[in-house]
């Protein structure tokens, strides 16, 4: 994949709603998850493989970096979000990404309007930001499998008791 593919991957608001409802007016269905991304590790490419496996497009909402701070505090994000973006943009699954500044992604799945909003195991169905407007949209909501040993807290840790 040429450097100029990847760049095209990511997006911002404006230029994802629109390829958003362009593939859906195409009849495919888009797959919308979002996360930090921080550290790539196995749990995310095996999460993100799944997800993509249950429609035609995969769309990512980025925490912002902003956003990762408050939810894992004041020494995360590890990597600046040009880096994180590129990483995503990068895997093949992956068709489009971009950032949400907010505390959760609800305003960027209201304004895409995905088809399937998935999270891992670990977050119920009820629990997901989201899952609520997808729902009565006429979208399902999945909670796929999770991979367990595999976290960017646990990476984290192995390395500070290195």
């Amino acid at each position: 994949m040429s450097l100029s593919n990847i760049e095209k991957k990511i997006f911002n608001w404006n230029e994802l709603t629109s390829q958003c409802l362009e593939w859906q007016a195409q009849g495919q269905k888009i797959v919308f998850t979002n996360g930090c991304f921080d550290i790539l590790h196995f749990g995310h490419l095996h999460y993100l493989a799944a997800a993509k496996a249950l429609g035609d497009r995969l769309v990512i909402g980025m925490n912002a970096g902003s956003s990762v701070a408050k939810l894992k505090g004041a020494h995360r994000p590890i990597q600046d979000e040009k880096t994180r973006l590129f990483m995503i943009a990068s895997l093949q699954y992956v068709d489009a990404v971009t950032i949400f500044e907010e505390d959760t992604p609800l305003n960027l799945i209201k304004t895409i309007r995905p088809n399937i909003l998935v999270k891992g195991g670990d977050w119920p169905i009820e629990s997901i930001v989201g899952a609520e407007f997808v729902l009565a949209t006429g979208g399902e909501v999945k909670s796929l499998t999770f991979i367990d040993g595999y976290s960017t807290t646990a990476i984290e840790t192995k390395i500070k008791n290195s």
